[in-house]
């Protein structure tokens, strides 16, 4: 991952209702969520989930995909190890303290990510 793709995203992460709806469609894994079930589930009206769908879009953390008249929006998982992988790249400097380690397992779709 480049620099500027990681402030994009931490960028797009900065906010309160964009960080709650990445991490909803973290927890949907790959069957994702639909936009309507987003708002209703997080209680944000329809034109807020718009603009904040197109900021994680554009910072691509999260896809997009038409289903006749309806989208269903997913976690990008790729994206998301890459963030994690570029912030913990250089992790206290190869120290050997456990609890410095850099994250070396990725969050698979689905699966818990601790």
């Amino acid at each position: 991952m480049e620099t500027n793709d990681a402030i994009t995203a931490l960028t797009a992460l900065g906010h309160a209702k964009r960080l709650a709806v990445f991490r909803l469609l973290v927890v949907a894994g790959p069957a994702g969520r639909m936009a309507g079930d987003i708002g209703d589930e997080l209680g944000i009206p329809g034109a807020t989930l718009s603009f904040h769908l197109k900021e994680l879009v554009h910072a691509g953390l999260i896809t997009a995909e038409p289903q006749g008249r309806f989208v269903c929006y997913r976690a990008a998982f790729d994206a998301m190890n890459g963030l994690i992988a570029y912030l913990t790249h250089n992790c206290c400097a190869g120290s050997p303290v456990a609890e410095c380690a850099p994250v070396t397992t990725a969050c698979a779709p689905g699966e818990a990510c601790c």
